[in-house]
């Protein structure tokens, strides 16, 4: 067994780094379809993958499986969640010890979210209640291991403001974060000035683009309003001409995360993450774009 390269270490290549991110299925079925998807997307050759661990840590076993389905049976860079939801800090460590003894070398550190049915997250007994504390439990465990954390361009829900939210991020750095991926944003500005604000505020690590292409005007107003992102208006007034056309919509979803790339990559960034919800025909629409 070869572990995985450290995506630490890719960020030193001459090009921006592509990247996905799977959700486990609910069951075997849906790991099967899952299975065709990442098959189809191995022509987009990602240079790897994330795998979420579900609302409140609810697809802990499934996020293993499928990790290790993408990673031993069609040999992607795999990089797995890990929140602190429903974990003391000894099952904590086992999972990472898990991770590490089957070859990965990649960590998405999270707190996570409330499990269903609660607004506000209480640590688990023995837990941790911040990513920084993750962070930090993990590169004492296994300093061999890159860690990714998330940014929110537009300021994390619960955050009192945006400073806060900032320091908090500072803190994910300082305790061992070596990238960070943002939350899904429609809006390149409202990127650049969160990078602007991170340099400033000392945090030189890489800085992922997390584009999500809108498939559905209902799903995407779901999504922001969870996670804080806002819809410019312009998108709004053409998702809503379309209505219901499922065709039409995804055309102008995929057409502006193309426009959200091309921009981005102009720019510097150093790659784009994208958010495709188990369905290959966007992200290979989105690869073929750039590829003209």
């Amino acid at each position: 067994m070869t572990p995985d390269r450290p995506i630490s270490q890719l960020f030193a290549r001459a090009r921006p780094l592509r990247s996905l991110e799977f959700f486990p299925p609910k069951d075997d079925a849906g790991v099967d379809a899952l299975r065709a998807t990442a098959h189809a997307l191995k022509r987009m050759a990602p240079d790897f993958v994330s795998v979420t661990y579900g609302a409140g840590g609810s697809t802990r076993e499934r996020t293993a499986q499928v990790s290790a389905l993408l990673k031993d049976e069609l040999g992607f860079t795999v990089m797995p969640h890990l929140t602190c939801v429903g974990h003391t800090r000894d099952e904590l460590l086992g999972v990472a010890d898990r991770f590490h003894g089957g070859g990965f070398r990649n960590v998405m550190a999270l707190r996570g979210d409330p499990p269903k049915g609660e607004t506000t997250f209480t640590p688990y007994r023995d837990g941790l209640r911040y990513a920084s504390d993750l962070v930090a439990l993990l590169k004492s465990r296994h300093p061999d291991v890159c860690l990714g954390v998330g940014g929110y361009p537009e300021k994390h829900p619960e955050a009192a403001s945006a400073e806060t939210d900032l320091a908090a991020l500072k803190l994910k750095v300082d305790a061992g974060a070596d990238f960070i991926t943002t939350q899904l944003f429609f809006d390149n500005a409202v990127y650049y000035r969160f990078v602007d604000r991170c340099r400033a505020a000392g945090i030189a690590i890489p800085i992922v683009p997390g584009i999500m292409p809108v498939l559905s005007l209902k799903q995407i107003q779901r999504f922001t309003s969870m996670c804080g992102a806002t819809l410019p208006p312009k998108l709004i007034t053409r998702l809503e001409v379309a209505a219901e056309n499922t065709d039409v919509v995804e055309t102008i979803g995929i057409d502006w995360a193309l426009t959200q790339i091309r921009d981005l990559l102009a720019h510097g960034a150093p790659g784009y993450h994208l958010y495709i919800l188990n369905r290959a025909k966007a992200a290979l629409t989105l690869t073929a774009g750039l590829a003209a």
